[in-house]
């Protein structure tokens, strides 16, 4: 799939053959979708997953299992948090991808967003300077825009509200830092909403799960756009965007990450219903009653040290819209492989365990 864009993008498509690409954050979900992307379109020589944590391959499709076990593929334990200079990473990399920090919301103190995610982005600059490497792609997020009911593109001005958007875009600084270094390096940015997909463990998989075992309910948020789009078409948009940067002699580029146009909760909704054949209607539940349940509920789990998904927090964000519009990729003429229902059918086709009623 990505080769024949890659065809169309540049008159010399070996040229994004990476001989060695390194995976900061490797092992998580991102990252190994990534990899498996970058095999399946012979695009890398040698990848090596760079993560504090091996591989947790119980968490993978079983066609994952396979196509990982590919020997151009190995992991090397990194901590990104400290200086990195582990002799079993290659000496040289022309392609950087970090993908490391720590997300979850809430489930982090302030202060650890910011001892991971900065830090991680100063060592894994500093290591890129170190081999030489020229190009570096970096995940950030859309959550230092801010929750939003208006449209907001790559133009518009981040104002973050959490200590997660802030350290993001405080870390997308470091690495145009890094840039500046160099007339020959190259940056891509990518703020994604919410990426799912096969092992994603995350808030569409928890929507997935809810509405297959028939308790999901609306929380008066059947508008609430939430930017968010499918990990392969994630893969895919990336390598297109190192590609368009080639072409067109572009240093930096920083590109919004979601379907188009941003799908709102119910469209969610409806295409996990379409998939998994669900006909009944999801119950409407007041947001006001949801709310003032969940303090309790949280308190109570805090005690007793039980984790449960009912928190202030989460019940807050069900209202919010992330309404960030994908500008860059719209304009750039990016080329879309995959309908929302499409990636929810190909989630389920490649691990049906995960939309699983039992």
């Amino acid at each position: 799939m990505a080769a024949s864009l890659m065809n169309e993008l540049t008159t010399k498509p070996s040229s994004l053959v990476f001989e060695n690409c390194v995976l900061f954050g490797g092992t998580g979900f991102i990252g190994t979708h990534f990899a498996r992307f970058l095999l399946a379109n012979h695009l890398a020589k040698t990848i090596t997953l760079a993560d504090i944590e091996p591989p947790n391959k119980p968490l993978w499709s079983a066609t994952a299992r396979k196509e990982l076990s590919d020997p151009r593929v190995r992991y090397v334990s990194v901590d990104v948090c400290a200086p990195i200079s582990h002799s079993d990473l290659p000496k040289n990399a022309d392609l950087v991808l970090n993908f490391a920090a720590i997300h979850r919301e809430p489930g982090h103190d302030p202060h650890e967003y910011f001892e991971t995610n900065l830090k991680g982005a100063e060592n894994v600059c500093q290591w890129a300077e170190t081999v030489g490497c020229k190009t570096i792609a970096f995940t950030s997020s859309i959550s230092p825009y801010g929750p939003t009911e208006e449209e907001k593109n790559e133009q518009s001005i981040p104002v973050p509200v959490t200590a997660y958007g802030a350290s993001k875009l405080a870390a997308e600084k470091i690495h145009l830092a890094w840039q500046r270094g160099g007339d020959d390096r190259r940056l891509v940015i990518i703020r994604p909403g919410v990426v799912f997909g096969p092992g994603e463990g995350g808030n569409v998989s928890r929507l997935v799960r809810s509405i297959v075992k028939g308790y999901f309910f609306y929380a008066g948020n059947q508008n609430t756009r939430k930017a968010g789009g499918y990990v392969k078409e994630l893969c895919n948009a990336i390598l297109w965007v190192l590609a368009w940067q080639r072409q067109n002699e572009q240093n930096v580029t920083l590109f919004n990450f979601s379907a188009d146009p941003t799908p709102t909760l119910e469209e969610y909704v409806n295409a996990v219903c379409k998939v998994a054949q669900i006909k009944s209607k999801p119950l409407k539940v007041p947001y006001s009653l949801l709310l003032g349940a969940s303090y309790p509920i949280a308190q109570l789990a805090k005690t007793f040290g039980m984790k449960q998904p009912i928190d202030p927090v989460r019940i807050r964000k069900l209202v919010r819209s992330n309404n960030i519009v994908p500008d860059f990729l719209r304009t750039a003429g990016y080329p879309y492989q995959y309908t929302l229902q499409k990636a929810l059918e190909d989630w389920k086709q490649e691990k049906p365990e995960d939309w699983a009623k039992s």
